[in-house]
């Protein structure tokens, strides 16, 4: 991921964000970016209250807390992406928010679809 980031800020002329920062473009933005986390705190909240109810049954698929968080970076890259196409300096710096945003949920899928390639199978089970 660190190559692939790398490659395409190189190519499309954008400079680095700072490691471990909310790199907002403006104050609307931080203001909307903390709108998206605290709403998203809450249902991860009230969903984890709703399955535990339900633990007998299957839980709640849509409030299960990975499937928040993975839409929680789809919203807020989302978000970032669209406020940079308006208030950014660099007119590409939206194109790589989307880029990375799309390598993100690729590679998501993939290990999703792969089992994580297996390392998750009982043969490779460290507890066995």
């Amino acid at each position: 991921m660190t190559v692939f980031n790398a490659i395409i800020r190189r190519r499309l002329g954008v400079e680095k964000p700072k490691a471990f920062s909310h790199n907002y473009v403006n104050d609307q933005h931080k203001k909307i970016d903390w709108s998206i986390r605290i709403t998203f705190m809450v249902m991860m909240v009230i969903g984890s209250i709703i399955n535990i109810a339900r633990l007998p049954r299957e839980p709640y698929f849509l409030l299960e807390p990975w499937f928040l968080v993975f839409v929680l970076v789809f919203v807020t890259e989302t978000v970032r992406a669209v406020m940079e196409r308006r208030y950014a300096k660099n007119p590409n710096a939206y194109i790589y928010t989307i880029c990375q945003l799309v390598f993100i949920f690729v590679l998501f899928i993939i290990l999703f679809a792969t089992d994580f390639f297996g390392i998750f199978s009982p043969e490779f089970s460290v507890f066995n």
